[in-house]
């Protein structure tokens, strides 16, 4: 079974059709950058342009980077333009791809249940935090596999400041941090959450998790298993897809 999958991020947003048996891209997937500002047309349009690329005429997931509720409405947006708080993005996406049927769900929400399912938290019972480290750092929560939807575990603060401000992929890009200096603020920010929830596991994804060996082994001093996700920054369009498969 195929379903379209769309992941907005803060720098691209991506999509392909998704084997729904296999948990993988059926076709490579298709990216334009995500525009600046991101206002809910200009995003729309890159939804669009993702999604003809394909010719795809069925049901298409797509996330959000920000809380969803109801499968729609968009409730935060913090690195996307504000004027996306309060949209039906549902309704939005739906009609610019001529009334195809449009699931919304958070994108490390889609990501961890893609990982639940298909990827590294398979099979895991207890508290699993699965956090996608890019623009911004996303977070999906599980207990005994069941998800605890828009938890936002990247605006946790740090040093006086949202955790995503010190430790996303961007920051380490943006000022240049070796590899060293990057992963002592993330192993800060994993301390940090390891005493709020006290998880089993830690699926580290987003980009950066394809080279994971450069900084996993310097996350010392957390307690939690810390594994790569084993669907990479692929994770959000196969977690879009599932959603989009439950209708929900």
């Amino acid at each position: 079974m195929e379903i379209f999958g769309v992941d907005i991020g803060g720098s691209g947003i991506k999509g392909a059709p998704v084997d729904l048996d296999r948990g993988d891209l059926a076709q490579e997937r298709c990216k334009v950058l995500t525009p600046h500002p991101a206002t809910p047309d200009a995003v729309a349009d890159g939804v669009k342009q993702v999604v003809d690329h394909f010719g795809w005429t069925g049901p298409v997931g797509v996330t959000f980077p920000g809380v969803v509720t109801d499968g729609a409405t968009i409730r935060t947006a913090a690195n996307v333009d504000k004027s996306w708080i309060d949209t039906d993005a549902r309704v939005l996406l739906g009609d610019r791809l001529g009334g195809l049927p449009v699931t919304v769900v958070n994108d490390a929400d889609a990501a961890g249940v893609a990982e639940m399912h298909f990827g590294a938290g398979r099979h895991r019972k207890g508290t699993v935090i699965v956090l996608t480290f890019g623009t911004g750092i996303g977070s999906a929560l599980f207990v005994d596999g069941v998800l605890v939807p828009n938890t936002e575990l990247g605006h946790l603060e740090l040093k006086g400041h949202d955790a995503e401000k010190r430790a996303a992929t961007k920051v380490k890009e943006d000022q240049d941090l070796s590899w060293d200096e990057w992963a002592r603020r993330v192993r800060k920010y994993l301390a940090h959450v390891e005493m709020l929830f006290s998880p089993e596991l830690f699926v580290i994804g987003g980009g950066v998790s394809r080279k994971a060996h450069k900084f996993l082994p310097k996350l010392e001093g957390i307690k939690a298993e810390i594994v790569p996700a084993h669907l990479q920054n692929n994770a959000g369009i196969v977690g879009a897809a599932m959603r989009a498969a439950t209708g929900v």
